[in-house]
C-alpha cells in the first residue's frame, strides 16, 4: 500500500500502544463539506507516498515488543479500502488477532457496505477492527471516546469495534 509515513510506537491515537501508518490518498471531503481548507492533515498530501509491501509493514509490527495495535490513520485509510483491507487480512493470516483501528472520514453510511462485504468475502468475520467514524468539524469541543481511549475532535465523530 501506498503510505505517506509510519511510527513504529504510537501512544496517542489508540489507549494501547501502536504501529501508526499514515495513508497517502484522501478527497479532501471534510474540506469540501465545510467550504474551506479545515484539514489538519492537509500537509500530508505534500509528502512523496513510498509503497510499503505488507509483509514488510507486518513484520516490522510483529518484531516489536511494544505495540499491540496497528492504526491507520494520516489522510484517508478507506480511500485505498483494498489495500488497507488486503494487509488487515494478511496481518490474521499471520496469525495476530491484535486491535486494528481504522480513523476514517467517511460515514458509516458511505462505505459499510463495501467494507462488510470485502471481510465476509474473504472469511474474515472476526477481525478485531475498530473504525472510528466522521468527518472533521471545526468549532466543537473535543469528546472523549471509551472505545479509543482519546479524544476526538467533533461531535459527530466515534468509534466502534465493527468485528
Amino acid at each position: 500500500m501506498y503510505i505517506t509515513g509510519i511510527t513504529d510506537e504510537d501512544f496517542v491515537n489508540y489507549k494501547i500502544p501502536s504501529l501508526f501508518i499514515s495513508t497517502a490518498t484522501c478527497s479532501f471531503k471534510c474540506d469540501k463539506e465545510c467550504g474551506r481548507k479545515i484539514c489538519q492533515n492537509s500537509e500530508l498530501a505534500h509528502i512523496e507516498p513510498i509503497y510499503a509491501e505488507d509483509d514488510w509493514i507486518i513484520s516490522r509490527y510483529l518484531q516489536n515488543p511494544i505495540t499491540h495495535a496497528i492504526v491507520f490513520g494520516g489522510l484517508e485509510p478507506l480511500d485505498q479500502m483494498f489495500g488497507t483491507c488486503e494487509l488487515i487480512i494478511r496481518l490474521r493470516e499471520r496469525g495476530c488477532n491484535d486491535d486494528v483501528v481504522i480513523y476514517t472520514g467517511y460515514n458509516k453510511e458511505e462505505v459499510w457496505d463495501k467494507l462488510k462485504q470485502f471481510f465476509w468475502s474473504n472469511r474474515f468475520q472476526r477481525t478485531n477492527l475498530i473504525i472510528k467514524w466522521g468527518r472533521f468539524i471545526p468549532d466543537q469541543q473535543p469528546h472523549f471516546d471509551e472505545v479509543l481511549g482519546v479524544n476526538l475532535a467533533s461531535d459527530n465523530q466515534y468509534a466502534e469495534r465493527i468485528f
